[in-house]
């Protein structure tokens, strides 16, 4: 009996998205003999109904494309902008994948999303979920589409800010994407050289980072380049985070749970600059120039690396036989060798953070990096 699936790429554009949809839609059109139908713009072109029959002339040619031919969007089924209102739309999403007698719904994409699709889970949809971000911090999978292609362009930067370190005698203060994770500045940090790594599970120290610097001018190297996540902060910020934190916790009327978490949101708007402010803290503590790059979205663009389309194709295709196989209310996830089907109810929640005992953390420490906490 013919299996009708839906999909769709939600929250942040990552490469290798196409990869994806194309492992997906060729294995399950030739090998399965399923119907793909894909909705654009993440769950707002679900609630909109906003579908397209995915066949292979669609599929042929996007392997190497950046971005997703679906497009995306970050809105979340139960609280949808609709007019001036944030509104529950997950009974219309409901009524579109009746329309089209889905027998399941495929969403790829980050954390945000494996949340929306266990959320639709809940009221009854089949879904099964495929990671991408190039955070690496989705729990129980090895890694995630994207993460390869955006390390290999952090490194990049991080190795042609040293020639203007160099020449100018300067600190460069790269700052890379991370969200709350330190995968990408650790992994860049230690692959190109950096001089400091800072990221989000060791809170660092001005002082300390300062320190390591003027060590490495008194040896006759008078420049430094730092990869910083831009989740990193410092001590005294983490420890005003987790008294916030625990406010929110502990907070035992809505009304305090709200207060906290508004506190928390201020909180993070005045923690917006903290790489500029980091730079001129350290041009004070060390007399040296400082200057900051910061990265953005130019780590999510592009063409997918090689790594990451045989992910995408892997993962892609191992959901087409879960799909067959009617593994439902699973992501695909990678461990080790073999891509498996791992329960959402363990995905949603949690985040996948950089071990203190990680062998790049440990190598980094091995080869003289500062991690800004000695």
């Amino acid at each position: 009996m013919t299996k009708y699936v839906g999909v769709l790429t939600a929250g942040g554009d990552t490469p290798g998205l196409n990869a994806a949809l194309r492992g997906l839609g060729k294995s399950a059109l030739g090998e399965y003999d399923m119907q793909l139908i894909g909705f654009y713009d993440g769950f707002r072109g679900l609630m909109n109904d906003r579908s397209v029959i995915l066949d292979e002339q669609h599929l042929s040619g996007i392997l190497t494309f950046g971005g997703t031919i679906l497009g995306t969007s970050r809105d979340k089924p139960h609280r949808m902008p609709v007019g001036d209102k944030l509104m529950d739309m997950t009974d219309a999403m409901l009524e579109v994948y009746g329309k089209h007698h889905l027998d399941v719904l495929v969403c790829i994409g980050g954390g945000g999303t494996q949340k929306n699709a266990h959320r639709l889970m809940q009221k009854g949809l089949n879904v099964i979920t495929i990671p991408k971000t190039i955070d690496r911090d989705i729990a129980m999978t090895d890694t995630t589409i994207g993460f390869d292609t955006a390390l290999g362009i952090a490194t990049d930067a991080v190795d042609r800010l040293h020639s203007t370190a160099h020449s100018h005698h300067r600190i460069i203060l790269v700052e890379l994407m991370g969200h709350n994770t330190g995968w990408l500045a650790l992994g860049a940090g230690v692959a190109g050289g950096a001089d400091v790594i800072l990221i989000p599970e060791i809170p660092y120290d001005p002082a300390s980072i300062a320190e390591a610097i003027l060590a490495r001018v008194r040896s006759g190297k008078r420049f430094s380049i730092i990869a910083i996540s831009e989740g990193a902060m410092t001590r005294t910020a983490a420890a005003e985070l987790d008294g916030l934190m625990k406010q929110k916790k502990d907070g035992k009327t809505k009304e305090e749970k709200k207060a906290a978490a508004a506190s928390i949101e201020a909180w993070q708007v005045g923690q917006s600059n903290k790489t500029i402010a980091l730079a001129q803290q350290l041009e004070k503590l060390t007399g040296l120039e400082s200057r900051v790059t910061i990265l953005g979205y130019v780590q999510r663009g592009g063409i997918p690396s090689a790594r990451d389309r045989l992910l995408a194709t892997e993962l892609g295709s191992a959901a087409s036989s879960f799909i067959d196989k009617e593994k439902y209310g699973s992501m695909v996830a990678v461990r080790g060798e073999k891509m498996e089907a791992v329960p959402l109810e363990k995905v949603v929640d949690r985040r996948r953070t950089v071990p203190l005992d990680h062998s790049w953390v440990k190598a980094a420490k091995r080869v003289g990096t500062c991690l800004g906490d000695e």
